[in-house]
């Protein structure tokens, strides 16, 4: 297989050894160059991320980095491996739905210090060493739980879903507030002031109705905080019962 070429058949990264057999011992691990990897995309983004950035990095060539990670698909599956490596698995507690909140928490975290994190769940399959870890982790805590073994991955998918869209919400949020030629607290004033005129004019009551009954709290971040708790645990308010 040439540098950069698709194999001819589907290949698992976990299945291909690090090394072989016989012969010398090899320059880098698999380790190594996903710390690389999540160097640059904790530093400049997933999209600063290229074959020859992470050689360069670690000192290889840029051919002789395909000798370890033959896609870029399969080193996109090494760094989310190397992040999930990040989780922290107390004993469950019996309250699967307050273990599942606690791991959702971590999830949340975790992306928010590595927000590239988000846009590659979709690209990765999700099967490696620390993924497995994670499902079976999530599966004792529902130990508890009367469904099917099927049904209790479906909640696991529909939990992990909901919370990559809201940190990835946040994290957008976030780096617009950073973009923008002003200061955030500005830029709220001034939508802020044309949010009231429209809501004045009574084309919105029920918007109206609903954002008076709001209550602003001083810590914004602490607010966040509790609105993703509510979130999920009404998410798994809704498996308590087979469907």
């Amino acid at each position: 297989m040439t540098a950069g070429s698709r194999p001819a058949e589907p290949e698992v990264i976990w299945a291909r050894p690090q090394r072989a057999g016989r012969g010398p011992r090899p320059a880098h691990t698999r380790e190594s160059i996903a710390a690389e990897a999540v160097r640059i995309a904790d530093a400049e983004g997933i999209d600063a991320v290229s074959m020859r950035r992470v050689a360069a990095g670690i000192g290889a060539g840029t051919m002789s980095l395909y000798n370890y990670v033959p896609r870029k698909e399969d080193l996109y599956e090494l760094m989310v491996d190397a992040v999930s490596a990040e989780y922290a698995f107390p004993a469950p507690t019996g309250d699967w739905q307050a273990d599942l909140l606690a791991l959702a928490r971590q999830t949340r975290g975790l992306m928010h210090r590595h927000p590239w994190l988000p846009r590659l769940l979709s690209p990765v399959y999700g099967f490696s060493p620390q993924a497995l870890r994670y499902l079976e982790y999530s599966l004792d805590c529902l130990t508890p739980l009367d469904l099917p073994g099927g049904q209790k991955l479906e909640l696991l998918a529909t939990v992990n879903g909901s919370v990559a869209t809201f940190a990835a919400n946040e994290l957008a949020m976030a780096e617009r507030a950073r973009s923008l030629p002003w200061s955030e607290d500005e830029e709220t004033r001034v939508r802020t002031a044309w949010l009231g005129t429209a809501l004045a004019s009574g084309a919105y009551p029920l918007l109206a109705a609903a954002l008076a009954d709001t209550h602003p709290v001083a810590d914004a971040a602490a607010d966040m905080d509790a609105v993703f708790d509510r979130c999920v645990l009404r998410l798994l308010a809704g498996w308590t019962a087979p469907a």
